[in-house]
This record gives structure tokens, C-alpha cells and sequence, in this order.
């Protein structure tokens, strides 16, 4: 971790989680440790990274979608680290472990714009409710799972080790399933992949011709 770089703050990039002073100040009070931050977040977006500026450079459509994913990849990170700043006590990178990536998930579902029925709610399990109910707003599984992705490949990018990446860390990788099952059940909807069709099995080519004369033999 010596070689792991700090976070670059010098991004001005407008970010789906942006934050910044005197905006809104909240004290977060779930976790064992207390959390004074200052933020303006707003909806995490899909897999894909954030929305193109209309004043970019027509471009193709891979390229166009690579430069999305970076872009949002680098204000994920500076976000992340600005996080870890403002963290009571303020905690380095090089300490942040798998328990504090969970704490700032956690702490985003308060921005969250998914609604997701708890058990008691007439419309759990339904995927279209025909009427408004309390139930919280989270973050979606499917924009959660992306940040972390991205997060992960940012940290390594930036110096760390693979083995001690914290957004890899077996602690979240069970709390995004957790997630992805719990609200796949609230809101009625599958999660589950599509499989492939495997194309269809043709014999090698290279299969050993019948030995000569094998059928004089077996018509004697």
C-alpha cells in the first residue's frame, strides 16, 4: 500500500455524487462511529457511468460510452476520498477497510430514489404499485453493484494492491447480494441473468477415420 496514490481533488467535473460545503449538513447516527459530512449528492446513475455533456464532440458510440465509464469512474473516486476526508475521525485510504465501504453505502441510501416496500406494506412484492406508500427510498442494487465496480478497478488504477482492495472485500460482495435479494423481493422484480445459448456442439475435425477395411471384416 506505500505506492498507493492520495485522492486528486482538483476535478471540477460535475458528479452523480457531488459533494461540497455549505450544502447540507448531516450527522449520521447508525453506525458505532459519527459522521459530520457536507454534501450534495444526487441519484447514483446505472451501469454505464454518468450522463455525456451536450457540448462533447460527436464520437462513436463505444467510444463515446468509454469515456462515460472514466469519467465517472475518476468522480467516484474523488467523491469516495472526499468522503474518507470528512469522516470523524478522518481516515487515510491506506486504512480504509471493506467495514468502512460498507458505512458509505449505507450512508447513500438516504439519496436513494428506488422505493422499496418493507415486509408489512400491501404492495411488497408487487413491481407496479397503483398507490403511493412510506416505505424508504434506497439506492438501487443495480447502481450500487456499479459504483463498487467501478471504485474497485479505480483503486487498483491509482496503486493498490489487488489483495488489499477494500471495495473487494468478501464483506461486500455479501452485502451487495443481500441487497440484490432483499429488493428483488420488495419490489417484485428478478435480478437474475439471462443465460446465454450455447452454440451448438459440432464434432472435432480432427476424429480419427475408421480403420481400413473395417467393414470387409465385419461382413465375413
Amino acid at each position: 500500500m506505500d505506492s498507493l496514490r492520495e485522492f486528486d481533488t482538483s476535478n471540477g467535473d460535475s458528479a452523480s455524487i457531488n459533494f461540497c460545503t455549505n450544502t447540507i449538513t448531516t450527522t449520521h447516527h447508525h453506525h458505532h462511529q459519527n459522521i459530520n459530512t457536507s454534501m450534495n449528492i444526487s441519484p447514483l446513475t446505472n451501469v454505464g457511468g454518468g450522463m455525456a455533456s451536450s457540448s462533447s464532440p460527436p464520437a462513436s458510440s463505444s467510444t463515446a460510452t468509454l469515456s462515460r465509464y472514466e469519467n465517472q469512474k475518476r468522480r467516484d473516486w474523488n467523491t469516495f476520498g472526499q468522503y474518507l476526508r470528512n469522516h470523524r475521525p478522518p481516515l487515510s485510504l491506506s486504512r480504509c477497510s471493506g467495514a468502512h465501504v460498507l458505512e458509505f453505502l449505507r450512508y447513500l441510501d438516504q439519496f436513494g430514489k428506488t422505493k422499496v416496500h418493507t415486509q408489512l406494506c400491501p404492495f411488497f412484492g408487487h413491481p407496479n404499485p397503483p398507490a403511493p406508500c412510506p416505505c424508504p427510498l434506497r439506492q438501487a442494487w443495480g447502481s450500487l453493484d456499479a459504483l463498487i465496480g467501478r471504485l474497485r478497478a479505480a483503486f487498483e488504477e491509482h496503486g493498490g494492491k489487488p489483495e488489499a482492495n477494500p471495495f473487494g472485500a468478501r464483506a461486500v460482495r455479501l452485502y451487495l447480494r443481500e441487497v440484490r435479494d432483499s429488493q428483488a423481493k420488495a419490489r417484485g422484480i428478478s435480478y437474475e441473468k439471462k443465460k446465454r445459448k450455447r452454440p451448438p456442439q459440432h464434432p472435432p475435425n480432427n476424429a480419427m477415420p475408421p480403420p481400413p477395411n473395417a467393414s470387409s471384416h465385419l461382413s465375413q
